[in-house]
């Protein structure tokens, strides 16, 4: 079942937390990739010196924020990599969820052709856990670019569902690659489904 808009409409860390084990989906013509998300973080506005709007900065990249909930927001970093979050909160809070890592679950020939330009029986077990293993690399397997900026997650094209109500422990941790956040960079906002291999950093 594909969650809802109200889903979304929710405090910022509770849907962090609660988008583990849901499943996102890209529909590319018909054609399915899916992993299962082991991995986000979160990014609370105006407080939060890591996110994009903290202090209420507005620019042309980050306005999606500002909008209705279950919106993805799309960017690119560093010059190459491409990065999906997810919209959170009423209009004009401007918070996310940034999805770190998937567990690839549909496609995974699909997937090793965009990361590797092979099949999947030609990867070694090692990049089969490379896969989506990171924010840029699950962007790339499940071919997220800035196209999908501003997509509707409660549309047909880029989405996320539920999965069997499986059990797993939440472990909390710092975010990664914000040193410059000041006292944010200690704050533990990100979150990941324990002993799972797709996750980023252990």
């Amino acid at each position: 079942m594909k969650l809802t808009r109200e889903f979304y409409n929710r405090d910022t860390l509770l849907v962090a937390k609660e988008l583990l084990g849901k499943v996102l989906v890209h529909n590319i013509n018909g054609k399915l990739i899916s992993g299962k998300i082991v991995e986000t973080e979160a990014y609370m506005g105006f407080y939060d010196k890591a996110a994009h709007a903290y202090g209420g900065k507005r620019t042309p990249r980050v306005e999606v924020m500002y909008g209705k909930p279950g919106i993805s927001y799309v960017y690119f970093v560093y010059g190459m990599h491409y990065c999906f979050n997810v919209v959170t909160r009423e209009e004009g809070i401007a918070q996310a969820v940034l999805i770190r890592a998937l567990e690839p679950i549909y496609g995974l020939d699909s997937m090793a052709k965009n990361r590797f330009n092979k099949n999947i029986n030609e990867l070694s077990n090692s990049k089969i856990k490379n896969l989506t293993n990171g924010p840029a690399k699950l962007c790339k397997a499940l071919k997220i670019d800035k196209s999908l900026n501003k997509e509707d997650l409660c549309g047909d094209t880029l989405y996320i569902e539920c999965m069997d109500n499986e059990k797993f422990n939440i472990k909390a941790s710092k975010r990664i690659g914000i040193d410059y956040a000041e006292e944010a960079k200690d704050y533990m906002w990100r979150f990941y489904i324990e002993d799972n291999k797709f996750v980023s950093i252990k």
